[in-house]
């Protein structure tokens, strides 16, 4: 297939292109705008490769998308471009609005009079790339989210997801795109943008600097390693049906203290204690929490693994280290990001601490 993936420059989003381009024969149309989260080195082991091509193109100007499906052709599309940091979207909903919202809806619009126009309206598909954010909180008993499990999100950023959600559905209902949304629970794992919080402490471990984590850390989030994600969100391409929501999950509930300790636990084991001979524990430094902080997300994936095959690989103990390993030998991906995105502060001693989404 030649497959448009938005948001290729992304965490997730580039995952999805380098395993396309690296395990199957589709072609990628990779559409980002680049905005401060995206990095083209994270495409670099593909991006020469004849079957890769990207385009900087706003989700949300609807002519450059519609030109770029023109030029490109693509029998499917996998939608990933969003803002997706719940703490920016506190500051400023505004641009989860445009991207998330109007910018789903600038796809879909384009996607349905491309897939009619080429006579594609029945093979055609759009995978809508969403989060468990969406369903709101769980309690500490509470059973996982699942397909069936109602819209009731809390932050800007989780409204603007499930906005998207409900205009995919729709499409599908009234205009009979084929399209399919899938919800994840938390990433993690390589070229993880440094202000989200397992890359954030990972990186602020390694320097030994403050790790703010949010009220007391007894936040819950369920964690999937990224490469395990972006496997389902293909399957659900190839293997889903119009209509349905998939859920991925990795079966790996945490505490957010018990993963910062971990992280401490893993650098210490590499680089040793701190110079002043304390632990890499005595870095956690507890913040005042955010409003309107959820405090647990988990994923029940049955349904992705009756009926796509799929179920997660990496556990997250596994991935954990990994990922630390990652960011140890691979300098040369973050500090320029944080050089260059956040003014040359130490470490990014500006980003806060963020419990959620890649």
């Amino acid at each position: 297939m030649r497959i448009a993936v938005t948001g290729g420059l992304g965490f997730i989003g580039s995952a999805v292109v380098r395993r396309l381009i690296s395990s199957s024969d589709h072609s990628v149309l990779n559409i980002d705008k680049q905005t401060y989260a995206a990095t083209t080195g994270s495409v670099r082991s593909v991006a020469d490769d004849r079957r890769y091509c990207h385009a900087k193109i706003d989700i949300a100007d609807g002519a450059a998308v519609r030109s770029a499906f023109e030029t490109f052709d693509p029998d499917a599309v996998i939608h990933l471009a969003a803002e997706s940091h719940v703490d920016r979207s506190i500051d400023g909903p505004g641009d989860f609005i445009a991207t998330n919202v109007v910018g789903t809806y600038e796809l879909l619009q384009a996607s349905r009079f491309h897939a009619a126009s080429t006579g594609r309206a029945e093979t055609f598909r759009f995978v809508n790339v969403s989060t468990d954010e969406v369903f709101g909180a769980l309690g500490p008993d509470d059973p996982p989210f699942n397909e069936a499990t109602p819209y009731a999100p809390r932050s800007p950023y989780s409204a603007t997801k499930a906005a998207a959600d409900h205009l995919t559905r729709a499409w599908f209902e009234t205009f009979a795109l084929p399209a399919i949304v899938t919800n994840c629970s938390n990433n993690y794992g390589p070229y993880h943008f440094p202000e989200k919080l397992i890359p954030l402490m990972i990186v602020k471990a390694m320097a030994g600097a403050s790790l703010p984590v949010y009220g007391t850390g007894e936040s819950v989030r369920d964690w999937l390693f990224v490469d395990d994600h972006a496997r389902g969100i293909i399957a659900a391409l190839e293997s889903g049906r119009p209509g349905e929501t998939y859920g991925f999950g990795g079966n790996a509930e945490r505490p957010t203290l018990r993963v910062v300790e971990t992280i401490c636990d893993l650098v210490e084991s590499s680089m040793g204690p701190l110079t002043s001979g304390e632990p890499r524990r005595s870095l956690i430094d507890f913040v005042s929490d955010r409003p309107g902080h959820d405090m647990r997300y988990a994923v029940d994936a049955s349904h992705a693994t009756s009926s796509l095959g799929w179920e997660p690989s990496v556990d997250f103990e596994t991935g954990l280290a990994q990922t630390v390993d990652w960011f140890q030998a691979n300098r040369w991906w973050w500090e320029p990001l944080l050089t260059e995105r956040y003014g040359g502060e130490r470490l990014g001693q500006d980003v806060r601490s963020s419990q959620d989404r890649s």
